[in-house]
């Protein structure tokens, strides 16, 4: 009856019916994934930007006290910048942040692969046949996979270029580089305009949203 409802035909053979489910359970774990993503972004975000703000503070600090110090002696040797407690602090939360990305996006990497092997399962069971059942309304299982992979693909290049983003904010001693480490963890260029599109198409073709 749940089932008629969402507007999905059940599989009549029992493989389909397992190889369905797990697609529409992988469709939830995509959703739920992408939100903590972006959650955890969001984060992430007031993190580095306490680190930006803090980091340009010292620079201008660090500034002045050179042009004060210059005019006392031109020979004597530049003091070693001062560890900062609190900008340490900042960037193992920024760390943290990128470790539970990190996680996500393992798992990302799993459910691509789960439905890589849904996609294999239906070759071993129809071999060359042209003509198979669809587990919901319009996508071929192969779509399924082919979503998930190019998802994978955007987010697994997002987080590298966030591995470079905490690990060189904090030593950058140039404030446009600093807004532009900023601005990349903000506005995650990897992540395509379409991104959100496939994740809701996704969704709708197994029923999690109305049609």
């Amino acid at each position: 009856m749940l089932a008629k409802t969402l507007g999905i035909a059940t599989p009549r053979k029992p493989v389909l019916c397992v190889s369905a489910r797990k697609i529409k359970d992988n469709a939830a774990d995509w959703h739920n994934l992408i939100m903590k993503w972006e959650t955890l972004n969001d984060a992430g975000f007031t993190t580095a930007s306490n680190i930006a703000n803090l980091k340009v503070s010292l620079l201008s600090k660090d500034k002045v006290q050179l042009e004060s110090s210059s005019s006392a002696s031109s020979e004597k040797e530049e003091p070693y910048p001062e560890y900062n407690e609190e900008l340490e602090t900042l960037c193992e939360e920024l760390q943290a942040t990128l470790n539970a990305l990190t996680k996500i996006q393992v798992k990302m990497e799993k459910l691509s692969s789960t439905t890589k092997g849904i996609c294999e399962l239906e070759n071993y069971h129809y071999g060359e046949e042209t003509k198979r059942p669809l587990l919901f309304h319009t996508w071929p299982t192969t779509h399924f996979y082919e979503v998930s992979q190019k998802l994978s693909d955007m987010y697994r290049k997002e987080l590298l270029l966030k591995q470079t983003v905490v690990e060189e904010l904090a030593h950058s001693s140039d404030h446009d580089l600093i807004l532009s480490y900023l601005s990349m963890w903000l506005y995650q260029p990897y992540l395509e305009s379409d991104s959100k599109l496939h994740l809701e198409s996704m969704l709708l073709e197994t029923g999690h949203r109305a049609l």
